[in-house]
């Protein structure tokens, strides 16, 4: 067990050791959950979530269509969300 100090505005040092151990480096995002014990610091891991707007949701899919039935299906999708999908540019099926 280690002692660290709050210092202004909340800060709390981690020590040294426990920094190296989790590789918690300058910069390092770390998540603080309440516990009934007490806190609990953890390295935080972040995924990048990618959102596809409709027009790109189209290109995506008129381009891996593979087949006819594929290109009319995609079209049938893209025009839900009101996309004209001969104004999104992709590769057409050979």
């Amino acid at each position: 067990m280690e002692f660290s100090r709050v210092g202004k505005r909340g800060a709390v040092i981690i020590p040294a050791r426990l920094r190296k151990a989790f590789g918690i480096v300058e910069g390092s995002l770390v998540t603080a959950e309440a516990r009934g014990e007490g806190i609990l610091f953890r390295p935080a891991v972040i995924v990048p979530v990618k959102i596809k707007n409709p027009e790109r949701k189209t290109q995506s899919l008129l381009s891996r269509a593979k087949t006819a039935q594929d290109q009319r299906r995609g079209r049938k999708t893209a025009e839900k969300p009101s996309v004209n999908p001969d104004a999104v540019p992709h590769r057409r099926p050979k």
